[in-house]
């Protein structure tokens, strides 16, 4: 059960935490500020993308797991008033966000208590320029978010330019993660992902951030990892084809979550 807890090393922020497990991070009097290092990749796409638009350009942006609203709370501090929606299955948790965290007034951001498998169904087509999945059932990905035919979802409801930005967690030898990019590549027209070396190089589980859509801005990407804290290392193009191997898509048929780590600080958010 996730609940909303003071963060024991910032007396102004709050996590949302499930057992051991820390899924967001929020200060709500800095929605900037991002804590986890993913979330920053995630951001980073963010800004070079829906961000970067003229302010007299509507966007829209729908989120797959809300938690503590961390990334629409820093779209809104970013570009108000953006059209935002969370689809947010955990009703409780949603009511201790709001009670405790409260979002700014008129800020534009809906949340409906509804799976991403099915509230990506029930959007219309062609109506969002950026759709973000990161969704934990526990410590892992949902089984059925990682299929080609939630995939084939995902791209149906993208506008012309628009893009898909997946959190996925795995390790070596990526067995999930590869099957899980096999789907990317096979229903978009470009992907690219990201991590941190030492997860690539087999040392720790850790994140992996994968944009996808008919064009991914990859020397953009990889000018703002350059730029990371920690060492990054992006996969595009024929790269990531030899990385994916032979791994097949996951189905509906045969779809599994991702496998659940050990616990570590900011492996979620």
């Amino acid at each position: 059960m996730s609940q909303v807890v003071p963060a024991p090393d910032d007396r102004r922020a709050f996590m949302v935490v499930n057992g051991r497990t820390e899924q967001s991070w929020v200060d709500p009097g800095d929605p900037l500020r991002l804590e986890f290092e993913y979330v920053q990749r995630i951001a980073e796409v963010l800004e070079e993308t829906v961000l970067a638009r003229p302010a007299s350009e509507r966007v829209r942006v729908v989120h797959i797991g809300g938690g503590g609203l961390t990334l629409p709370r820093y779209v809104e501090a970013r570009r108000p008033h953006t059209a935002q929606v969370v689809l947010e299955p955990d009703e409780a948790l949603t009511e201790q966000v709001r009670e405790k965290l409260p979002l700014p007034r008129h800020s534009g951001i809906k949340v409906r208590g509804v799976d991403g498998r099915t509230g990506a169904a029930q959007l219309p087509s062609a109506c969002t320029d950026l759709m973000i999945v990161d969704a934990f059932a526990g410590a892992s990905v949902p089984a059925e978010l990682a299929t080609t035919e939630f995939f084939a979802d995902l791209t149906r409801t993208l506008r012309h330019g628009g893009l898909a930005v997946m959190n996925l967690t795995d390790s070596a030898p990526f067995a999930w993660a590869r099957r899980c990019l096999a789907g990317f590549t096979a229903s978009f027209g470009q992907v690219a992902v990201s991590a941190e070396v030492p997860v690539w190089k087999g040392r720790r589980f850790g994140n992996l951030v994968v944009v996808a859509g008919a064009e991914v801005p990859v020397q953009l990407i990889e000018r703002r990892l350059a730029r990371a804290p920690f060492p990054y290392r992006l996969l595009h193009g024929r790269e990531l084809a030899r990385w994916i191997g032979g791994a097949l898509p996951f189905t509906d048929a045969d779809a599994e979550p991702s496998p659940s780590p050990a616990w570590s600080r900011g492996w979620f958010s």
